[in-house]
């Protein structure tokens, strides 16, 4: 009988694959279970560095795996948070239409909302000011399933529950190498360590693609990595809750709002741009060969002829302080550019087919004894619980053909 160091092998510290550990544990106990992480601990990109936001599922196609995982995630990840002790607050939020053009947009969300089985309120611009008495706009809606969270925290409590479990986890061990054999699959790390399993999971975000790649599968898609530029409010008053404009369907980027943390801190943002690397938090971070690869994936040429205004109004924003400013004075008229200072970044690991297809939904590829999560950016944090289960459930299924 050949030695296995772990039955399943979950390849990324975020809060998917911290999630996907913990479904395991609880749908098999006593399946042994190995997360590699990279970094020194969990959460330290996607995870730790996004607005925090329960998202309710609103904007997602219905029957699509973001709006089934979403709307149950949401509710799912309250329940977690209120069992573990874990800053959570239900909000609700505004969407605010600007101009007369969004009107249309701002219905249809409306039929989305209740196609999904979402609570949704339209709002006129008198009720507005009744939710937010900063915010201006010629019409809104309501959802009341949006909340807030500390999804470090959610992350952490998945990784100690997995722990408790029996779940190894290791941190510092960035996978190099992926052998696959017709029993399995033997992982080296960069720090030299040899794991043998019987299946891979790969929930490696920003780096999917490439850890898809070295275990033999052709995703057919690559990561291209959008830096979200963030500031926040130096007068957090001006906003009580979530607020967001009515977003663009041809972009999976809901563009610049506003968000009340469960610190009582307000960010403003994202902005989204093209990031020079894959964790590229800044503009000075540059890695050649990553940028190299990016470059030479056709995709990524297709969206830059497809959507240059687009792009080209987010780099101005991110080079200019002034004209950010003015994109958040169409939700909030009163604010000034001293009410604005830079907060952390994070990078959206988004994937792009050969074509310069964006993908919209969440995309699970599964090979013989590999499960590979190659598309999970927001609402990923939200629906985390559900779709941990979705890629346990696979992985146990290809532990199961032995």
């Amino acid at each position: 009988m050949r030695a296995y160091d772990c039955e399943v092998l979950v390849v990324g510290g975020g809060i998917v694959g911290l999630s996907t550990a913990y479904a395991l544990t609880r749908a098999a106990p006593g399946t042994k279970v190995t997360v590699l992480e990279k970094e020194p601990g969990p959460a330290r990109h996607q995870t730790g560095r996004n607005s925090g936001v329960i998202h309710s599922g609103v904007y997602y196609r219905p029957g699509s795996l973001k709006a089934r995982f979403a709307v149950r995630g949401a509710a799912e990840m309250v329940k977690f948070c209120a069992e573990y002790g874990i800053d959570c607050a239900v909000t609700g939020k505004l969407i605010v239409a600007t101009d007369r053009e969004e009107l249309p947009r701002l219905h249809a969300l409306v039929q989305r909302g209740r196609e999904n089985g979402i609570p949704v309120r339209e709002l006129g611009a008198a009720q507005i000011t009744e939710h937010e008495p900063q915010v201006r706009g010629l019409a809104a809606i309501h959802v009341g399933t949006t909340g807030v969270c500390d999804f470090r925290a959610v992350a952490a409590q998945l990784a100690a529950s997995a722990e408790a479990s029996g779940t190894d986890i290791r941190y510092g061990e960035e996978v190099a190498v992926v052998d696959r054999r017709a029993w399995g699959v033997a992982v080296r790390t960069t720090a030299g360590t040899v794991i043998r399993a019987r299946v891979l999971v790969n929930c490696a975000g920003l780096h999917c693609d490439r850890v898809a790649r070295l275990a033999g599968d052709d995703p057919g898609m690559r990561i291209v990595p959008f830096r979200g530029e963030y500031y926040e409010l130096t007068r957090p008053a001006l906003v009580r809750g979530l607020v967001y404009p009515v977003p663009d369907p041809a972009f999976p980027f809901l563009g610049v709002h506003l968000t009340r943390g469960v610190d009582g801190e307000v960010h403003v943002g994202p902005n989204a741009v093209p990031a020079l690397a894959r964790e590229g938090y800044r503009w000075s971070t540059v890695r050649p060969a990553e940028l190299a690869a990016t470059l030479a994936w056709p995709g990524s040429w297709r969206i830059a002829q497809r959507h240059w205004r687009y792009g080209a109004g987010e780099l101005h924003r991110s080079l200019s302080k002034p004209a950010f400013l003015a994109a958040v004075r169409r939700l909030l008229p009163e604010i000034t550019e001293a009410d604005l200072r830079p907060a952390a970044a994070g990078v959206r690991a988004q994937a792009v087919l050969r074509d310069g297809t964006l993908v919209d939904d969440f995309l699970i590829h599964e090979s013989p004894r590999a499960v590979h999560v190659l598309n999970a950016p927001s609402p990923a944090a939200t629906a985390s619980l559900p779709i941990g289960r979705e890629i346990a459930a696979r992985a146990l299924a290809a532990l199961a053909e032995g």
